[in-house]
């Protein structure tokens, strides 16, 4: 290649070895970890961070970006230059103190909500949120307020280029009008049973049936594991080592199904990065959105559909035992399509899904602003779901302490799941339009060819191509809202007995 890239990679790849470490580290807090290790773990993930910053910001960095800027480059090496030129410039904006301050701080804030949310007590988890909003207002500022934009852009940044608070509002708007009419006409009705998750069935069973699916939908289990964690989640070091996590209750195995394909759906993508290029850009996967589209895409257009169900019913039978023998492939496939406003975004249906995600789009903006107090945010929290899914919040557990993303410093996340619904549909969309209707070869247990179709169109590019660049490649257009919209319509207006 030439001996200034050679060097530029050489030194992303040790940051990425400091990161990936952390990664492990992280998991291992949230699933072995003791609690009396929780001190120690904020200052191991403290410094972690700060080397990996040291790495990426140091001065021969920004030499070796101008020498690669000056060489005559193949377009992929350019495309691993022009984002890691994104992540210097990102990175050497913000102080190595503030981001040691932060990987320490939002450890410990992982494990106060962890606790917080088992007793239902927001109140403790309070100060812990306010000094978390206080490191990323101060992180937002230094990393910089786009022309025309506001602090939660510079945030939103990290985890999907070029979002912008702006640009989804319009967005975000009119989904928010159709799911809600198109809910408000459904509930009008007499739809599905939701009896298929009603039933209680043993967690070793339900451990196993999920297992299997991921094995058949493929999830490498030689280069990957699934654990158990209060919140699922998919981590791990790299391609070879992806970690995802799960949770089950006793009634509800429907939860435990559509968290688990949806994580496997995050591993299979990280799996299919080029294994050749890790610790590259091209290593690496494109956005949150583009992300969040894998796990959407196989929990939702493939595990809750027909064709899905009339293989899996039987696995359900074989893996759970006899309580779900009574169960017919329709049973299931009504089941995991029943629409219902309910409390907790991971176990929401898909036509009310993004409306969690607007909810938190609101708040979390309000939040970071400033317009909205911290210790108002349960009062707050509570209001927009009585206005948006019409349904009442009992407490803080099934209400804003729902989710772990902001004791992570995960603002500006949120939004990446609708992106990532929109990515799913459109992609589906091309698949079957490329590989014509799958439901017959899912009725099979056959997953592998949207498995690959997804791996040469989007796993294998990395970061090549931007988000939306990346789904005009695929896809031939860019991001078209309608066509989940559509494709929301197809399957349940026939399912409710709907014109």
């Amino acid at each position: 290649m030439s001996e200034p890239y050679d060097a530029l990679i050489a030194r992303a790849r040790e940051a990425h070895l400091l990161e990936s470490t952390a990664e492990i580290l992280a998991w291992d807090q949230e699933t072995m970890m003791p609690p009396g290790g929780v001190d120690h773990r904020a200052r191991q993930l403290g410094l972690l961070a700060r080397l990996a910053h040291e790495r990426r910001t140091a001065p021969e960095i920004a030499e070796l970006l101008a020498r690669c800027d000056a060489a005559d480059l193949p377009d992929e090496a350019k495309a691993d230059v022009r984002e890691l030129r994104r992540s210097f410039d990102r990175s050497a904006s913000v102080p190595a103190e503030l981001v040691q301050e932060r990987s320490e701080v939002t450890s410990r804030a992982q494990h106060a909500w962890a606790r917080a949310r088992e007793d239902s007590d927001f109140a403790s988890f309070r100060p812990w949120l306010e000094r978390v909003l206080s490191l990323e207002r101060n992180r937002a500022a230094c990393l910089g307020v786009p022309d025309g934009g506001e602090l939660w852009d510079a945030l939103a940044e990290d985890y999907e280029p070029g979002m912008r608070a702006a640009d989804l509002a319009p967005l975000f708007a009119p989904l928010r009008e159709r799911l809600g009419a198109f809910v408000q006409e459904l509930s009008e009705v007499h739809g599905p049973s939701n009896r298929c998750n009603e039933i209680e069935f043993e967690i070793d069973r339900q451990e196993k049936f999920v297992r299997r699916i991921a094995t058949a939908i493929g999830f490498d289990f030689s280069r990957g594991r699934i654990d158990r964690s209060a919140h699922p989640f998919c981590g791990g070091s790299h391609a070879g080592d992806v970690r995802i996590t799960t949770r089950f209750h006793r009634d509800n195995v429907g939860d435990a199904l559509g968290s688990t394909m949806h994580e496997c759906g995050h591993g299979i993508y990280e799996q299919g990065l080029p294994a050749d290029r890790v610790g590259t850009p091209l290593g690496t996967a494109v956005s949150l959105g583009i992300h969040e589209s894998q796990s959407r895409l196989w929990e939702n257009h493939v595990g809750r559909s027909a064709g899905f169900w009339r293989w899996c019913a039987d696995v359900a039978t074989e893996e759970l035992g006899s309580a779900a023998a009574m169960l017919s492939a329709d049973d299931w496939f009504g089941s995991s399509n029943v629409v219902r406003p309910s409390l907790i975004r991971v176990e929401a249906d898909e036509a009310t899904y993004n409306l969690h995600v607007v909810v938190r789009f609101d708040l979390e903006r309000r939040l970071v602003s400033g317009d909205l107090e911290v210790a108002d945010l349960p009062d707050a929290w509570n209001a927009a779901y009585r206005e948006v899914l019409g349904v009442d919040v009992p407490d803080d557990r099934d209400g804003c302490l729902q989710d772990v993303h902001w004791s992570c410093g995960l603002v500006g996340y949120f939004p990446t799941y609708t992106l990532g619904t929109l990515y799913a549909a459109q992609f589906f969309a091309a698949a079957e339009r490329d590989l014509g209707d799958l439901e017959e070869p899912f009725a099979c247990g056959d997953f592998a060819p949207l498995r690959d179709w997804l791996r040469q169109n989007v796993h294998c590019h990395g970061m090549r191509y931007g988000a939306e660049e990346l789904c005009r490649r695929a896809t031939g257009a860019g991001l078209d809202a309608e066509i989940f919209l559509n494709y929301l319509e197809r399957k349940l207006r026939p399912l409710y007995g709907v014109d």
